[in-house]
């Protein structure tokens, strides 16, 4: 789809840009949904002469605000919130009445556990806002890597604008949305975890602009000469549409596509890799996560609500009480020597009265008289047990993760109660029960079962080391086939291999000769690759679009890869093009192209045209 030449100036979000005479360029998928975009200049770089006007925009500071009230407007907003609960204003309403009218009870009664209520409410509601305060500062504050002139700079994150140019090392967070641009892999990828984000532990891999990629240095860096161009803040994690343009030396720009596999976002850790550099596009309040944030309002409890509908119901009771009452004293009152006993007579005032205002007073004084059928002691002893519930939930050894060293941490005591009205866990996936530990069970290949460490009788197989057939042998031609299974499970993957025995994520190899680690997004990817290399094939690592595996001969085997069909939940399947670059798999020579393909049960039977497929049907339902 072509553009005209000046349709992406009519993107600017302040109106449309004076552009040079430069070829159009194709839009990006997703563009055309764009309701409006930013341009970001990377590293506040002016585009080249003849490009783009350069016209500086503003955007908001990376500070995050999480918090509710600040010093000036805590009283009024806090007051605000908690009248807006009925119990709370239906005490304030009886006050208000035992001040205007008489009544037969003090508006102490009323006024005083009322102001206790608010009062400890907001003390509680204060506490907790300050403790986000803190958290908020101490985010706010912590030191980020930036380029600047050539040279790494350390600065507040709060100071980060749009456009800068960031370094994040290992196991740090991203501290707002970044375009990634190069990292300390050769290929250009980096694994990222979101937990904070979307609750997923397993490791994801993100991959940076193919024509920065080749920047390790902050040289390299600093000498960068490009322009982004995406949509405005939204916050749908998984939808990023934008694209770069580079600016190599006076010729046109190179135009990349921008997807959200390109996109780091804030409250992400970067894992397995080194470090890496990116260009802030999102900041402070505009990030995703920020945007996610779920309204600041006041959270209420199932409790509370339960409670707010009897209060409606006994206020009802209530007005019909006083009103039943009020009707039955003008009833009484009707006949003359009841109207003014002799204990109680009337002013000349009071005999004036409009009859209907007199009646209205006596209303308001018999809902006074009878409102102690709404007990505020209970929403006293309600707030007091939230508060120092908070502290017991804290103080719970037994919620206390000696793996993390962290105990519970209760943020708003507004749903202590929730936690023991939890009935039903539901999940959408099976990780989340797991925790994503997976391991290799057994495979059947052909009708034969394999499993780890064999059981004959009641007793383990001598050399039951491995992975060990269970029922009979496969043959000579079985055996080709069971090698291959073995090479395509090596080989059908997007494993990353790190020499390294300290790695954060997925267990060590079980190979003890050797110190590699497996890494993948997908723990099932992992389980599947140990399990096969303790039977003799073993990944050792994707070099310049090579695998190479070990097999049970102790020979390399080279494979060049040449296209990844990812995993996706239509498909349910994932596939991989490899070339034979040995001549040592059995009897076919260098260049074979082979397809392997994995995935769920559903989606390669039916693909599948030969080959016992009733038999492990039959297996797979029996495991299942």
């Amino acid at each position: 789809i072509e553009q005209s030449p000046t349709s992406v100036g009519d993107l600017h979000p302040h109106g449309p840009r004076p552009r040079a005479n430069l070829p159009c360029f194709p839009q990006c998928a997703g563009e055309e949904n764009w309701v409006d975009s930013r341009t970001i200049y990377v590293g506040h770089r002016e585009p080249p002469p003849g490009a783009d006007a350069y016209i500086p925009q503003r955007y908001p500071d990376n500070r995050i605000v999480s918090s509710k009230y600040t010093f000036w407007n805590f009283i009024p907003k806090n007051l605000f919130e908690q009248f807006r609960r009925i119990a709370n204003f239906y005490f304030l309403i009886i006050f208000l009445v035992q001040l205007i009218i008489d009544t037969p009870t003090s508006p102490v009664t009323s006024g005083l556990p009322l102001f206790f209520v608010i009062t400890v409410t907001a003390i509680k509601q204060g506490y907790e806002d300050w403790l986000r305060h803190k958290a908020d500062n101490a985010m706010n504050q912590c030191s980020v890597h930036f380029i600047q002139h050539g040279k790494l700079v350390r600065k507040q994150s709060r100071k980060l604008r749009v456009g800068d140019i960031v370094m994040v090392k290992e196991d740090e967070t991203f501290p707002c949305d970044l375009v990634f641009l190069s990292s300390s892999r050769g290929d250009g990828t980096c694994h990222v975890t979101t937990a904070s984000l979307d609750g997923e532990s397993s490791h994801k891999t993100h991959y940076a602009v193919q024509d920065t990629k080749g920047f390790h240095t902050e040289e390299d860096i600093d000498g960068l000469h490009a322009t982004i161009e995406c949509e405005q803040p939204q916050p749908d994690l998984y939808k990023f549409v934008g694209r770069i343009n580079v600016y190599n030396d006076l010729n046109d720009p190179v135009v990349r596509p921008l997807g959200s596999e390109n996109l780091l976002l804030r409250g992400a850790t970067l894992k397995n890799t080194e470090k890496i550099f990116g260009v802030a596009i999102y900041t402070g309040m505009e990030t995703k996560m920020a945007l996610n944030y779920q309204s600041k309002s006041q959270k209420r409890s199932a409790v509370e609500k339960s409670m707010n509908v009897f209060l409606i119901v006994y206020l009802c009771i209530l007005i019909s009480k006083a009103l039943i009452n009020t009707v039955l004293k003008y009833v009484w009152q009707s006949e003359p020597f009841r109207d003014e006993p002799w204990y109680n007579q009337k002013t000349e005032s009071e005999r004036q009265r409009n009859l209907f205002l007199r009646a209205f007073t006596d209303f308001l004084a018999f809902m006074v008289l009878f409102n102690y059928i709404i007990p505020v002691s209970m929403y006293v002893t309600v707030e007091m047990q939230k508060f120092f519930g908070s502290y017991f939930i804290t103080w719970d050894e037994e919620m206390f993760d000696e793996d993390t060293g962290e105990g519970p941490v209760v943020n708003t005591s507004d749903l202590n109660e929730e936690l023991g009205q939890v009935e039903y866990v539901f999940t959408d996936k099976t990780g989340t029960l797991t925790e994503n530990n997976m391991e290799f069970k057994e495979c059947c290949i052909e009708g034969h079962v394999y499993v780890p460490h064999a059981v004959c009788n009641g007793q383990v197989l001598p050399d039951a080391s491995g992975i060990d057939m269970i029922d009979s042998s496969p043959g000579v031609s079985g055996r080709e086939r069971e090698e291959l299974f073995f090479r395509a499970i090596c080989l059908c993957h997007t494993i990353q291999v790190k020499d390294d025995d300290e790695v954060d994520g997925p267990r060590k190899s079980p190979d003890s000769g050797k110190s590699c680690v497996y890494i993948s997004s997908s723990p099932d990817e992992v389980a599947l690759v140990e399990g096969v290399q303790r039977l003799g094939f073993t990944f050792l690592r994707l070099k310049n679009n090579y695998m190479e595996i070990l097999n049970r001969d102790n020979a390399i085997e080279r494979f060049e890869l040449l296209e990844i069909l990812s995993f996706d939940s239509v498909r349910r399947r994932m596939s991989v093009i490899v070339k034979s670059a040995t001549d040592i798999l059995f009897s076919h020579f260098i260049g074979e192209i082979y397809l392997f393909c994995k995935g769920a049960d559903s989606s390669i039977f039916p693909q599948v045209i030969e080959g016992r497929v009733d038999q492990i049907r039959a297996r797979v339902e029996h495991s299942a």
